[in-house]
């Protein structure tokens, strides 16, 4: 008897399916639609406002919903029909785009509104964003998640430099309004590509049961959700590799920015060419991490404390072409460790589960980026740019060790949840290595 081909290992496999290919195709759209929206925000609040502060200030307002709201997003995703759930959200989000596009067309939009529509946006987007995480991996057999998350990291990429390009030209011939009249279009073609999605073959149990009928409110509770990440000893780990990792080691942005144009006496020219880089690190990074089939959250340790490294050296650097040199595997490693986190987070859970997991993970993730940068910026004011590479480097590549020799030398543990109607145990099975 001849032996079985080969599990793929293409990071395109996902794209095998013919549900998958439309809902890469959408996120596209949505996403293009969304950085039109996005380019064009900051400049009419600043030609309302004429303040930078006013500008800061709607960004954080559309963003407070994910730290108080998340848990309550994600229930809802695990209370109602996953594909109903999607349909609806990225129909309000954009009915919010269209009413934006109709005030600012009207001249009729003013700072008061501003903040009311970024608040709704965000309050949404607390449903919205996990509902259209899983329901994507529902439409791929669980070996070809990290293939869907890779994809899907791609596919934000390309739309981020379309749309940023497309609202220029939106602006410059049909105006303001227009950016948010696309955005709401985009969102409607979601909306109308979801009810012709279908799972492929031997997911379908799977995917009905991220859309079956409402169960039992008494079984729904945020608690529930809560009490399952703290007792999960795998998602306590992989959210804190990742929050060490967001405050000490993944603001780029603000750290080899000092960098360059303080101790490597570079100009805007000198950190635009390494922003480019890291780009470009991160596309290959999530080409290679949709090649993961098992990835685990000892992966996802692995790789933050390698990037790690490379920032203690990147933060040694004598010149700026060895920083460019060390930029592209920072970024790339960065990449393919989120991708492999991504997964565990999506798949580990019981599908009950997902929505209140990924709530939760949100609430994490908005305070490490609104507590972050302002500790980074505090270490680099006493460190210095060089300093606060080398030290949260050093800090974060030596908390990941003392986790893998504390977890090597004690006992597993082992967790049993009961277990829903409708739940599928075999796609756990993407994150049995930790």
């Amino acid at each position: 008897m001849p032996s079985p081909a080969p599990a793929s290992r293409s990071p395109w496999r996902s794209l095998r399916y013919r549900s998958m290919r439309w809902w890469s195709v959408a996120n596209f759209v949505s996403n293009a639609g969304t950085w039109m929206q996005l380019t064009v925000q900051n400049l009419l609040v600043l030609h309302i406002t004429g303040s930078a502060a006013a500008t800061g200030l709607s960004m954080s307002v559309q963003a407070a919903p994910a730290l108080f709201v998340s848990l309550l997003g994600g229930a809802a995703v695990d209370r109602w029909p996953r594909k109903l759930t999607v349909a609806v959200s990225q129909a309000l989000l954009g009915a919010v785009a269209f009413t934006t596009a109709l005030l600012v067309a009207l001249d009729r939009i003013d700072m008061t509104a501003l903040l009311v529509l970024a608040a709704v946006t965000g309050v949404i987007a607390t449903v919205d964003g996990p509902a259209c995480a899983l329901l994507g991996n529902d439409l791929v057999p669980a070996a070809d998640v990290p293939s869907a998350i890779g994809v899907g990291a791609l596919v934000h990429s390309a739309g981020r430099l379309v749309g940023t390009a497309l609202a220029g030209v939106a602006v410059g011939f049909l105006g303001t309004a227009s950016a948010y009249a696309a955005n709401g279009l985009s969102f409607l073609f979601v909306a109308s590509v979801v009810p012709f999605l279908r799972p492929a073959p031997g997911v379908a149990e799977g995917f009905a049961a991220g859309a079956r009928a409402v169960p039992a409110r008494g079984g729904m509770t945020v608690r529930e959700g809560l009490s399952f990440f703290a007792r999960r000893p795998r998602l306590v780990a992989l959210a804190s590799i990742t929050g060490i990792s967001s405050v000490f080691g993944r603001n780029y942005g603000l750290t080899l920015a000092v960098l360059v144009t303080g101790p490597l006496a570079g100009g805007a020219g000198a950190f635009g060419t390494v922003s480019t880089v890291l780009a470009v690190g991160g596309i290959l990074g999530a080409v290679l991490g949709a090649r993961l089939r098992k990835p685990s959250v000892r992966t996802v340790g692995v790789l933050a404390a390698a990037g790690a490294l490379l920032q203690v050296v990147a933060g040694l650097s004598p010149s700026l072409a060895v920083l460019l040199v060390l930029v592209l595997p920072m970024a790339v490693v960065e990449s393919v460790s989120d991708t492999a986190g991504t997964a565990v987070l999506q798949t580990d859970p019981p599908p009950h589960l997902r929505g209140r997991v990924l709530g939760v993970w949100s609430s994490i993730g908005t305070v490490w980026s609104l507590g972050g940068p302002p500790l980074l910026g505090l270490l680099m004011e006493w460190a210095g740019a060089r300093g606060a590479l080398v030290a949260g480097g050093l800090l974060i590549a030596g908390s990941i060790g003392a986790g893998l020799l504390v977890r090597r030398r004690g006992a597993p543990v082992t967790l049993t949840l009961p277990a829903k109607d409708g739940d599928v145990t075999g796609r756990e099975a993407l994150s049995t290595a930790a």
